[in-house]
């Protein structure tokens, strides 16, 4: 299995804010094609997880808050994720069309098994932009997460095998 690009940024040394968008595009298709595992699984170094149908990944991801959560400082790491959210927005776009907004309060009460990604998402985002890649019988959805205020901000890549979520 070839390495993820994602991973290896960061195992170089490379702070998410270094990261170039290709990287992250790379790990965007990775995710597309890995095998999705056969229990459930938390993250692990390599900055991804997931389970029966679903996969998760870390893209970017700020500094953590426990020391300083001013205004400055939360406003200029939310303009650099909504920066970096834009910038693979319009890559993904041009490869495969506009997006489909999806709100995920209405999965938040999900947590069985087969829901895949989308309870975890929506405890830590308020929506997320949704493809469905042709001829990858999978969706990609990008969010911005934030699990509490004190935790970094994440730009996660969620992809699933079931019908794509809808607003």
């Amino acid at each position: 299995m070839r390495a993820d690009p994602a991973a290896t940024a960061y195992a170089l040394g490379m702070t998410s804010e270094s990261v170039p968008v290709d990287v992250r595009l790379s790990a965007v298709d990775g995710l597309l094609g890995r095998p999705f595992p056969e229990r459930d699984g938390w993250p692990g170094a390599d900055g991804w997880w997931g389970g029966p149908g679903y996969l998760l990944a870390v893209l970017w991801e700020s500094r953590d808050f426990w020391e300083d959560r001013s205004e400055e400082v939360t406003e200029a790491v939310e303009r650099e994720v909504e920066r970096e959210l834009r910038v693979l927005v319009e890559r993904l776009t041009s490869r495969w069309g506009a997006p489909e907004a999806v709100e995920l309060d209405a999965y938040a009460e999900y947590d069985g098994p087969g829901d895949g990604p989308l309870p975890f998402l929506s405890g830590v985002a308020g929506s997320m932009e949704v493809w469905q890649p042709p001829g990858s019988g999978r969706w990609l959805a990008l969010a911005v997460g934030q699990a509490d205020p004190e935790f970094p901000v994440q730009l996660l890549a969620a992809v699933g095998v079931v019908a794509a979520p809808r607003r």
